[in-house]
């Protein structure tokens, strides 16, 4: 009987048989999906959004998605708490499926994240130039990449404090984003308010129409991606049967308020930035009024 086989008759009554340390619990869960979640589709692509299908669609677009995430979620929970195995995706699907059908999925999972690790890497680079700009990109690239490699070489429970405390900085940023946001809005903060200047300029809120708004389908779930870690981590976790319905019951939701409500807040402070015509001889750009810009 092969390894893979053996794990799967063993994972449901004996998680013990798959020799892992399994000591992530709910909240180590919990952030790990929320900080998976949080990150370069939040903090840099959303302007890219706003910008390319105006505020009304970016929002509409992350709602779809959003509910696409949640039927998924639902999902992922109900398996990852019956089969809480190492191999995740591709344990399910070789059992359920076909093995053929396992190994395509756990390929393709594969270059997901190795082509997203590429993405995040490059980010991290455009987003240390604000600060230092005089520094080359691939040092930063570099540097963040043996980061991620040192946390990755820690024990399940060392791996597991460390994505909780930095998964716990991007809430708390979100969260304060959110609260600051929300004072400009109504001009407690920053000046007089916007209003609802940013949703009437223009072609916004839909900017170029429901063509705008499916194009940025591809970019919100992009990043949404990251809330099927639980599902990775579940094979590694204490008392699967219930930290992982919590989490998933949980993480959803916030995920969702963090995103609908940034969007929400991006919309009405900051202004659609629309480029120049190639070929135009001023390319700096036509602005629809307000004074922030993406």
């Amino acid at each position: 009987m092969s390894d893979i086989q053996a794990e799967l008759n063993s994972a449901p009554n004996h998680p013990e048989g798959s020799n892992l340390k399994r000591r992530l619990s709910a909240r180590h869960l919990n952030m790990i999906a929320i900080g998976g979640a949080i990150g370069t589709g939040l903090l840099v692509a959303s302007g890219g959004s706003i910008s390319q299908a105006g505020p009304g669609g970016a929002l509409v677009a992350y709602a779809t998605i959003g509910v696409m995430v949640y039927l998924l979620m639902q999902s992922l929970g109900e398996m990852s708490t019956w089969l809480p195995a190492s191999g995740s995706f591709e344990t399910w699907a070789s059992r359920w499926v076909s093995p053929s059908f396992g190994f395509a999925s756990g390929w393709n999972y594969w270059f997901n994240w190795a082509i997203t690790l590429a993405a995040e890497l490059v980010a991290v680079a455009i987003v240390m130039r604000y600060w230092f700009p005089s520094v080359p990109a691939f040092i930063w690239s570099g540097l963040f990449l043996l980061i991620l490699f040192a946390i990755n070489a820690f024990t399940v429970l060392g791996f597991g404090e460390t994505e909780f405390w930095f998964a716990s900085i991007k809430v708390v940023t979100v969260i304060v984003f959110l609260a600051t946001g929300v004072l400009m809005i109504f001009g407690i903060l920053a000046g007089p308010s916007p209003g609802f200047s940013n949703w009437t300029s223009g072609e916004a809120p839909f900017v170029n129409g429901w063509f705008g708004t499916f194009s940025i389908m591809m970019i919100a779930g992009f990043s949404f991606q990251g809330t099927e870690l639980l599902a990775v981590a579940a094979g590694e976790a204490k008392n699967p049967e219930v930290s992982i319905p919590r989490a998933v019951r949980t993480v959803f939701f916030r995920i969702t308020l963090f995103y609908i409500g940034a969007i929400a807040v991006i919309g009405f402070l900051f202004a659609i930035y629309r480029p120049a015509p190639f070929g135009s001889r001023n390319r700096r750009s036509e602005r629809f009024p307000f004074h922030a810009h993406l």
